[in-house]
Parts: C-alpha cells; sequence; structure tokens
C-alpha cells in the first residue's frame, strides 16, 4: 500500500533535503531560490519607475546595510564593541576622493582600494587596541573616533578641512555616472555582493571560530582557536566594509566632509546592529531598513500633524529631537526585551508558519 507521504512526494520534494551539502546550502528549497530570484528581479527593475528621492533613498539604504554588516561582523559575530566606526566609514571617502583625484583611479577600484587602505587602518589601530576588551576597548575606538573627526577637520591641505573634499563623478569611459539611479545600481552591486561574502564567510572555519570566540574567548583559546589573530581578522573585515560604505557614501554625496563621519554616526549604526540581531546577517538588512526609515517616517508625521497647528513650526521644534529619543527608547528595548533584535522577530514568525495551522502543541 502507497503510503500518503509516497504518493503526494512531489509536494514535498522542495522542503526535503537529502544530504548535508544541501542541508548548508544558503537556499536550501527551490521556493527560497524563487523569492530570492524575484527579490533581485525586484531591485533590478522597480527602481528607474521610482522618483529621484526614492532612488536616492534606496541607495542610501544599500550603503547602511554594507556597513552595518562591517560593524556586525565585529560586535554581533566576535563580541567586541566599537564606537568609532563612522571613523571608518570617513576614512573610506576620503580615501577614494584621493585615490580618484590625485591618482586618476577608475571609481570601482577607488572604492576596493579605500576598503583596503581602511582595513589596513584596522590592523594598526586593532593590534594595540585589541589587547584590552569590554569597556576600555570601547573608550579605545572612541578616541579613534575623536582624533578622526579631529584630522579631518584640521588637516586642510589633505581633506579640504571644514569645506571636505569634492569627488568628481564616477566613469565608465566617456559615460558620467552622475544621477541617483546610477548611483543606485553601484551601491546594490556592492551591497549584494559584500552580504553574499559575509554569509559564505560565516560558513567557513573562520567564521565559526569568531563565533566561538564571541560566546566564550577562554574556550576558546582552550580549543586551540589563536584568538588574537582572529581578532585582528574581524576587525580587518570590519574596516574594510566600513571604508566601501564610505567611499560609496562620499560617490553617491560627491563629497567627503567631517559632518557625515560624526560620533553620533557611530552610535547610529550601533543601533542598527542591536536592533536588527546580532550575529545575523539578516539583522544588518533589518536593523538598517529600520532606523533609515525613522526620519521619513518623522516627516511624514510631520506633514500629517501640521494640519492641526496654526503655527506648523511647534510641531517641528517638538518632534526634531525625536529621533534620538526614539533611537535610545528602542535600544533600551531591544537590549531588555528583544535581544536578538527583529531577526529574532522574524524567526519566530517564519516558525510559526511553517507549522500553522497544524502545530506541534
Amino acid at each position: 500500500m502507497v503510503s500518503f507521504s509516497q504518493r503526494y512526494s512531489f509536494i514535498f520534494a522542495p522542503f526535503v533535503k537529502e544530504s548535508y551539502l544541501e542541508d548548508e546550502a544558503i537556499f536550501r528549497t527551490l521556493y527560497t531560490k524563487i523569492w530570492f530570484a524575484l527579490l533581485v528581479i525586484i531591485l533590478l527593475v522597480v527602481p528607474p519607475f521610482l522618483g529621484n528621492f526614492k532612488v536616492y533613498f534606496l541607495g542610501m539604504l544599500g550603503v547602511a546595510i554594507l556597513s552595518t554588516m562591517g560593524l556586525n561582523v565585529l560586535t554581533g559575530y566576535t563580541g567586541l564593541i566599537s564606537l568609532g566606526h563612522a571613523a571608518f566609514m570617513g576614512v573610506g571617502a576620503y580615501s577614494c576622493g584621493l585615490l580618484i583625484i590625485r591618482l586618476h583611479l577608475p571609481f570601482y577600484l577607488a572604492i576596493l582600494g579605500a576598503g583596503f587602505i581602511v582595513a589596513l587602518l584596522g590592523l594598526v589601530i586593532g593590534v594595540p587596541a585589541l589587547r584590552i576588551k569590554g569597556l576600555y576597548l570601547a573608550i579605545a575606538t572612541l578616541a579613534f573616533q575623536f582624533i578622526a573627526s579631529y584630522t579631518f577637520l584640521k588637516w586642510n591641505s589633505l581633506t579640504g578641512g571644514s569645506a571636505g573634499l569634492t569627488i568628481p563623478s564616477p566613469k565608465i569611459g566617456s559615460w558620467i555616472l552622475d544621477s541617483h539611479l546610477d548611483f543606485y545600481y553601484i551601491t546594490l552591486i556592492f551591497m549584494i555582493t559584500g552580504l553574499w561574502c559575509a554569509k559564505n564567510f560565516f560558513r567557513s572555519k573562520f567564521g565559526r571560530a569568531l563565533m566561538a570566540i564571541r560566546d566564550n574567548d577562554v574556550s576558546a583559546d582552550v580549543a586551540g582557536i589563536p584568538v588574537f589573530k582572529y581578532k585582528i581578522l574581524s576587525f580587518m573585515i570590519s574596516s574594510f566594509y566600513a571604508g566601501v560604505a564610505g567611499a560609496l557614501f562620499g560617490i553617491m554625496m560627491r563629497t567627503a566632509s567631517p559632518l557625515f563621519f560624526g560620533f553620533d554616526v557611530s552610535i547610529e549604526f550601533l543601533a542598527m546592529v542591536i536592533i536588527g540581531g546580532m550575529g545575523t546577517v539578516l539583522g544588518s538588512v533589518l536593523g538598517a531598513i529600520f532606523l533609515v526609515s525613522i526620519p521619513e517616517i518623522l516627516n511624514l508625521a510631520v506633514e500629517f500633524s501640521s494640519a492641526f497647528f496654526q503655527n506648523p513650526g511647534e510641531i517641528i521644534i517638538f518632534l526634531s529631537p525625536a529621533k534620538l529619543m526614539a533611537l535610545g527608547f528602542l535600544i533600551m528595548f531591544f537590549i531588555h526585551v528583544e535581544p536578538t533584535g527583529l531577526a529574532g522577530i522574524w524567526r519566530r514568525i517564519r516558525n510559526y508558519l511553517k507549522i500553522w495551522p497544524l502545530p506541534y502543541t
């Protein structure tokens, strides 16, 4: 007699994994591959039909996702706190501009070159800083943030001082890429590549070693993992992502300015990691989307509320500090109530939908 599962095996086939390699695949089923393909098609096809501001917003979102992924490598996967992430982005932006202006490199080589320059800087900063940990490491990276901000502002011959460094529009041959849509596609390529590399890296022995250090560095050392070497590796990878993201941001804004890479920006990226979910690629994406969208939500709230006020300036003054207030509240909420972040909430929803409407209990 043919069983139910044998008779309708074609229905369950996409969900069944028959080998270890299939179980370890990034896209484990046919349905996930289809959804990913649809997402890529949407990201490629839809933006040309959006307005300039929406395309600009998507480009900024891509930069934020890439930078958040870099900080998540250090904080989420390795358990090291950095309060100077924006400074590394700033070095990436200035390095990219100088490589284009003075060495006349193509923009794509300048972006990668900026990433490697910042990675080397991460090595220089990381060797002494990573001999300490916890609060002392956070203070050391905070000190680098202040040093970098002062350098951006005062080294006029190299950075342009308070006026910043003007970065020319990228070119491919004689084709000048100067529209928001062009910047969006450039950012999309680097973002997808960065997320794909991060996902595969943390499935390798190097990524698992970083997670072992995060869970307990003493036990990892006893198990034979060279803790200091892997911490340096994590710091360099995080710096590389920050450098590439900063270079993309500089090209998109056509300038590198000290105003863009202050201490408040470092706090925002740390909040993206915490709110999105530490130690997950999905958390980097969700955290960046969530926090980058907050200013736009507040702008909509201002437009909606202005109709109820005789003087619209009153509501603007009232809501101007709302972003920082919401940021602080969300950090406290996710640390105390939902430490797994938005990624953890999504996993619970997904697991519930997998067994609905026939739960085990």
